[in-house]
């Protein structure tokens, strides 16, 4: 049976007039699975082909060092640390 991990990924949209760098985090088995949820989130949410969508890095990331409150909560670390 495979664990689901928390992958960061890192990238940029590269439209001719647009230029914006993202980072999400997602939870998957594997990091190919976290970058096709990249694909899909952002060409539904935003309208944006994958072609212009650049992948930088993936990373697999502690759950002590996850930022999303939402993820925190949903893979059990009780208490959520607030930046400030």
């Amino acid at each position: 049976m495979s664990t689901v991990k928390i992958f960061r990924v890192i990238g940029e949209i590269r439209k001719p007039n647009l230029k914006t760098r993202f980072r999400k985090e997602i939870p998957a088995v594997k990091p190919e699975h976290a970058v096709e949820k990249v694909y899909t989130d952002l060409g539904s949410k935003h309208r944006i082909k994958r072609y212009h969508i650049k992948i930088i890095k993936v990373e697999e990331v502690p759950l002590s060092e996850v930022e999303d409150p939402l993820l925190r909560k949903m893979f059990g670390e009780e208490s959520i640390v607030k930046k400030s």
